[in-house]
């Protein structure tokens, strides 16, 4: 979230365009993706906290690079670094809680992990502004770099260990069921749907919905500031409410998605009103609120997949919602690009055709994961699927 606020200061200081800006932002993600399915693997292998509380450290040395680099192309480079050292961050807890807490617990416990993601989004909007008055934004970084040493070092030292590897799985058998996973058509309908609304809301909420509020709305930096804050307090709600119904419906034997395909319905719903003219902070709120309901598909498929399988399934559908974030984010700044800029920033009149794009994919998506429920719901309630697996999917 750190480039949103930045953003301004690093197009200036590095020349960069919007679509140069998207690039630089979005490479995080790139890499993020790059990294899932191996690094599944070594969780389910070795654990999640050792994976972790290595790849942080990682993520720490790519933070000190970008506080140095003095190009476009090192600071891409030290954000790709970044992106890797923190791609397990989220993955690490998601698989964890499969190994601690009870299938009827899942939903809220990712939804916990999803919204303490948030707080540290929430840092970096007024927080972040009101230091960047007093402190170069370089200082400013050399805190979120310090912070990840720490939080690697709790890992190391105090987080218990916690496996389901059974002790004769070998390398070529992860492999193979990885393989089915990979080819499983339940798993495949919500991998897309979540990458297609990625591609929508966390590319926006991560980077364009700042420069919306500077060029349409006209918000000065302290507003945007502001109400980035709004956004993420947003999603947090947003998590924790979608995560407590799923678990209701899961423990009264009811399928979570119908909820999830309701929320992203909403999401939808509420961009088109923003592509149509609304100048408001609140739609953007329900917006992000409504869109992560998309996050159901993790514990949808913790659900259907064995406990030893938790790293890969989590990375594995991971994959899809980093490469949907990386592709957004990327490409509403190259549809920004075909406009002039103005004064204040980006052409005011581009923002609804870059919004339009991600509207269509989202919608897209959504669509696709629908077409499909009538096998989803055989699933849910206990067909076995194709790949082997017996395990409902709700």
């Amino acid at each position: 979230m750190v480039n949103a606020v930045l953003a301004p200061t690093l197009a200036a200081e590095f020349g960069l365009s919007a679509g140069g800006l998207g690039l630089l932002s979005s490479m995080y993600f790139l890499s993020f993706a790059v990294c899932q399915l191996p690094l599944g693997l070594a969780m389910d292998r070795f654990g999640p906290r050792k994976v972790n509380a290595t790849l942080l450290l990682v993520a720490a040395a790519g933070g000190a690079w970008f506080v140095h680099a003095d190009s476009a192309a090192g600071a891409i480079a030290a954000r790709a670094l970044i992106g890797a050292g923190v791609s397990v961050a989220l993955m690490s807890s998601l698989t964890a809680f499969v190994l601690w807490y009870p299938a009827d617990r899942l939903s809220t416990m990712n939804a916990v992990a999803f919204s303490v993601g948030m707080v540290g989004a929430m840092a970096v909007t007024v927080p972040l502004e009101l230091l960047l008055r007093v402190w170069p934004w370089r200082h400013a970084f050399m805190l979120i770099v310090a912070a990840t040493i720490a939080v690697s070092l709790v890992l190391w030292l105090w987080v218990p260990e916690r496996t389901a590897r059974p002790r004769s799985e070998t390398f070529s058998q992860q492999i193979e069921d990885l393989k089915k996973l990979l080819t499983d058509a339940a798993f495949l309908r919500l991998a897309v749907c979540l990458g297609a609304s990625q591609f929508a809301a966390v590319s926006l909420q991560t980077l364009w919905i700042a420069t919306w509020l500077r060029d349409v709305a006209g918000y000065t930096p302290a507003e945007v500031a502001r109400g980035l804050l709004a956004v993420s307090a947003a999603m947090i709600v947003g998590y924790l409410a979608f995560g407590r119904a799923a678990d209701a419906l899961q423990r009264r034997g009811r399928s979570a998605l119908p909820l999830l395909a309701g929320g992203v319905a909403v999401s939808s719903l509420c961009l088109a009103l923003l592509i149509v003219g609304i100048k408001s902070i609140l739609p953007w709120c329900v917006f992000v609120a409504a869109a992560t309901a998309v996050v159901l598909g993790y514990s949808i498929v913790s659900r259907r997949y064995p406990k030893e399988m938790a790293g890969r399934a989590n990375t594995a559908i991971n994959v899809f919602g980093f490469i949907g974030m990386f592709s957004g984010q990327w490409g509403i700044g190259l549809v920004l690009d075909l406009w002039p800029q103005s004064a204040r920033g980006y052409a005011p009149e581009a923002y609804p055709w870059a919004l339009g794009m991600t509207w269509a994919v989202q919608l897209a998506g959504l669509a696709w994961l629908w077409s499909g429920r009538k096998l989803l719901e055989e699933r849910a309630t206990g067909a076995p699927p194709t790949t082997g697996y017996g395990r409902g999917l709700r």
